[in-house]
């Protein structure tokens, strides 16, 4: 972080008060907190969050003097955020942040003054400059714009957070323009719809250390499909099963559980229903060679160039819309698997009313309708997907089923 001058060198009140302010922040550094009471650490918090928003107004205002000063354009910077960003040494994230916050104060008198004195946060502020620039977007009077962040400021300072705001400005013409509200509100949705899709994106990046970190954004009335389709997955008796009676005993599904559903939603999702790459479906190829098909532990890798353990190996290669290829040392495929569908419906029902529940040997009794369907001879022995060679097994048998060593008895 960029190092301040006990004595400004300019003399500006701005410089000045800053700079004091650090000063006696240093002096502070080693008070304890311990001796304060609970009213007293009650109010010296929110006295912090106002003092932050008070110093968050200057910085977006002296970002925006930045801009007309043309400092990035001077180290060549490519916009205010990256300028912010080598100046401060903040993340792009909160560089892109605090240029946004200074551009939507920009012509927002009342909310940057109530900013700077601290009575609302600058997310309000934020949420606040949203609002009013998609009702400029909507070609709204000057006069509404300024109604409607006089109505969003009174609901800020009378303590709504910015998520709040966020659901007033989608509603404010029912308090702009009571009469023509519903034709507004069905314009302004379009628009929203559209801007949201014009902003769908999707990034991943493989960290090196066998996780793919990624961010998404996509419309929110998809997401809800989304989230609703991952909730089915990580439910309760959907855990139970998979996890253990132990695993039950969560009311709302954490991060991680949702992290396992996707997982699940993704290799359980059908290639069939996906267009096709270059001639052919998107079927993912597992290799081994031949070494692995001797019972040896030595790694597999699918034909992207990931490797994975020969659990995992065995484990793809049981599920459908994945071909096992196995290898010589000379990388020459000895053997090609054939490639399945899911078991069909009708193959899974008379599975479930010939076995009725798991058919693992300690005596699982999840019932039929919560297992997977398991090919008893591997694909690449021979097995194919029909009910001689299918046993039903839940997930959480069914994943150690392919585990080297597994001793079903014992399990």
């Amino acid at each position: 972080m960029a190092q301040h001058t006990d004595t400004p060198g300019s003399g500006h009140p701005i410089e000045a008060f800053l700079c004091t302010v650090l000063d006696e922040l240093k002096d502070l550094a080693d008070v304890p907190t311990w001796s304060m009471d609970e009213k007293t650490t009650t109010r010296v918090v929110g006295l912090a969050a106002r003092v932050a928003a008070g110093v968050a107004e200057l910085e977006a205002r002296s970002i925006s003097q930045a801009e007309v000063l043309d400092l990035p354009g001077q180290v060549q910077c490519r916009n205010v955020g990256r300028w912010v960003q080598r100046t401060t040494g903040v993340t792009r994230r909160s560089a892109r942040a605090k240029a946004k916050l200074a551009a939507g104060l920009g012509d927002l008198e009342p909310t940057r003054a109530a900013t700077a004195r601290g009575e609302i946060h600058a997310e309000q502020a934020q949420a606040i400059a949203n609002h009013v620039a998609l009702l400029d977007d909507e070609k709204v009077s000057v006069h509404d714009q300024a109604r409607a962040e006089a109505f969003l400021l009174g609901e800020a300072v009378g303590g709504h957070d910015a998520d709040a705001l966020a659901t007033m400005g989608h509603a404010i013409w029912e308090r702009l323009d009571p009469d023509g509200a519903d034709e507004r509100e069905a314009k302004a949705l379009e628009a929203q719809e559209e801007r949201a899709r014009r902003r769908t994106r999707l990034t991943m990046g493989d960290d090196g250390d066998g996780l793919t970190h990624g961010r998404f954004s996509i419309p929110t009335a998809t997401a809800d499909a989304f989230r609703k389709q991952l909730h089915a997955l990580a439910a309760p008796k959907h855990v139970r099963a998979e996890q253990g009676a132990g695993s039950y005993d969560w009311k709302r599904p954490s991060a991680e559980r949702l992290g396992q559903a996707f997982i699940e939603w993704i290799e359980g999702y059908d290639p069939a229903q996906l267009p096709k790459i270059g001639g052919l479906s998107a079927t993912v190829i597992a290799i081994g060679d031949y070494d692995l098909l001797q019972g040896k532990l030595k790694a597999a890798q699918l034909e992207t160039g990931t490797k994975i353990s020969p659990t995992q190996y065995l484990r793809l290669a049981c599920g459908a819309g994945v071909i096992p290829a196995w290898m010589n040392a000379d990388a020459e495929v000895l053997a090609l698997g054939r490639k399945h569908r899911f078991h069909t419906p009708a193959q899974r029902l008379a599975a479930i009313v010939e076995q009725r529940h798991c058919q693992h040997q300690s005596g699982c009794d999840v019932p039929g309708y919560l297992c997977h369907a398991h090919h008893d001879i591997p694909w690449a022995h021979g097995g194919g997907t029909d009910l001689r060679t299918t046993k039903l097994y839940c997930p959480f048998h069914h994943a150690r089923v392919h585990q080297p060593g597994h001793d079903p008895i014992r399990t």
